[in-house]
């Protein structure tokens, strides 16, 4: 049993250790000048242990792998599940699937939340492992982070589109009047959302005369006239009307021309660059 182990032949084991020593740690003699991560080391070790153990011991003139079949008849099985003290240290997956580990967050996949999984450092890694349908599995890799800095794996929030990224805004109406002017459309939450965040005035003023028009002319062609009002950023007390009056006149824009506070339509004084001279 103990052949099989890289590294380990018996008596031998001292020597079996320079073998691996001269096998796996860079040297001119295996043309390994490094290693990129630990896990390409931990591959070089397994290729390592499946080539030494396929080599005829000095001794039983018998390869380990060989004599492993023989030994088995008289040893004793392993348990299917490997002991949770192998698997790492112990945590419970938060109801935002995640876990803390050295005051971090990492990510678990869905359906893990109030459970235990295993976490452990493997490199520059952390391996969290949990118990699915199959036994004790690996279901989640991170590369190690620190405090302030959690790692989030997108593909572990299928029903959250944008994973990391900002949320939009929710537009939560409470009163009356809130409810009456959301009801307006999808271009009215736009209007809300697009007039807070950019700060402007008598906001609730303009949602009552937007509610007023909206009964007048029809919740459709406000609803059209607040959606272009968000995107070119026009929030003034007349804009909501002027555009309701080109749509009447011109129909849907072709384009949208949005309000930039660095553009002014005031003449230049280029004219009078000559003047005097």
């Amino acid at each position: 049993m103990s052949a099989v182990r890289p590294g380990v032949q018996g008596r031998r084991g001292a020597h079996g250790q320079e073998i691996a020593k001269a096998d796996l740690v860079p040297t001119t003699a295996n043309l390994a000048s490094a290693y990129a991560s630990f896990a390409e080391l931990a591959d070089a070790c397994f290729d390592w242990r499946e080539r030494i153990n396929a080599r005829p011991h000095r001794e039983t003139k018998a390869a380990p792998v060989d004599r492993l079949a023989t030994e088995r008849a008289v040893l004793h099985a392993l348990p299917t599940e490997p002991h949770t003290t192998a698997l790492g240290e112990e945590r419970l997956v938060d109801d935002d699937q995640t876990i803390r580990f050295s005051s971090v967050r990492y990510s678990t996949p869905p359906g893990h939340v109030g459970t235990r999984v295993w976490c452990r450092v493997v490199g520059d890694e952390l391996v969290i492992t949990g118990m699915t349908s199959t036994g004790l599995t690996e279901i989640a890799r991170h590369a190690l982070s620190t405090p302030g800095n959690p790692r989030i794996d997108d593909e572990h929030y299928p029903n959250h589109p944008g994973g990391n990224e900002p949320r939009p805004p929710r537009v939560r109406p409470r009163s009356e009047a809130e409810v009456a002017f959301c009801g307006i459309g999808e271009g009215a939450h736009r209007w809300l959302i697009e007039a807070s965040a950019t700060g402007a005035q008598r906001i609730r003023s303009k949602m009552a005369r937007a509610v007023e028009l909206a009964t007048i002319l029809g919740a459709e062609k406000v609803d059209t006239a607040l959606g272009l009002a968000a995107m070119a950023g026009r929030f003034g007390d007349t804009d909501l009307a002027a555009i309701l009056d080109h749509l009447a006149l011109s129909g849907a824009p072709s384009d949208v021309v949005y309000a930039d506070e660095t553009h002014s339509a005031q003449p230049g004084t280029s004219g009078w660059e000559g003047f005097g001279a």
